[in-house]
């Protein structure tokens, strides 16, 4: 009877885990361009109507063209995700161009949700990323090379040279996110405790006090 029950529960088992293995877990239609609209849900954006989807929902012309850098870290990030290209929904991978003023950087930051691929257009650039046993791996790149960052590692960007750089990056996620880690830290909202901050910095409430009034949002 033992043996019975054993073989029962061992076909059954085989039977399931042949349907896991058989399963498809790619979407089952051609297309789910984004309804944006609607927000997110679960783990994506609902689909819209075929009726309303267009070749424009496919396309965008935004990272053509160098963007305009005027900010204090010389950097600027175009993004050609889902928010952008609806037609990205549910498809897994993204865009984005990064283009660096002389001495700009991409600062020290994390996307949690993908792998992150830079391809060199123009420039020069110093990059990196931190693994989780604080090694840092680090390579100074030319136009046409290329250099992958793990998911979910801290990496930046610095552009050395006295002349603009520039990047195409490429994500496996429709919607990476990106965590910079001093905004994130310094311009939290509700704040970040000054008592917590200053015990991870090793410094005063001074110290910290002026780091977050670089943070804050510029009065019109």
């Amino acid at each position: 009877m033992a043996h019975t029950a054993l073989l029962s529960y061992l076909l059954v088992f085989s039977a399931i885990s042949a349907a896991c293995v058989a399963s498809d877990p790619d979407m089952l239609q051609d297309v789910c361009v984004a309804d944006t609209s609607s927000g997110p849900k679960l783990n994506g954006f609902p689909c819209k109507p075929d009726t309303n989807v267009s070749a424009a929902d496919f396309f965008f012309a935004g990272i053509a063209n160098p963007g305009v850098v005027n900010n204090s870290l010389g950097s600027l990030v175009t993004a050609a995700n889902v928010e952008k290209v609806p037609g990205l929904n549910t498809l897994g991978v993204s865009l984005s161009r990064i283009d660096y003023a002389p001495e700009g950087l991409n600062p020290p930051h994390t996307h949690p949700r993908a792998t992150e691929v830079v391809f060199v257009l123009e420039g020069e650039l110093d990059v990196g990323f931190i693994t989780t046993s604080n090694k840092l791996i680090s390579k100074s790149l030319k136009k046409g090379e290329v250099f992958v960052f793990p998911r979910g590692l801290l990496h930046f960007q610095k552009n050395n040279g006295k002349k603009p750089a520039a990047v195409i990056a490429a994500f496996n996620s429709q919607l990476p996110g990106t965590q910079s880690i001093a905004a994130t830290l310094f311009s939290a909202t509700p704040a970040v405790p000054d008592n917590v901050l200053t015990k991870a910095f090793q410094v005063g409430t001074k110290e910290i006090e002026k780091i977050k009034s670089k943070f804050a949002p510029k009065k019109a």
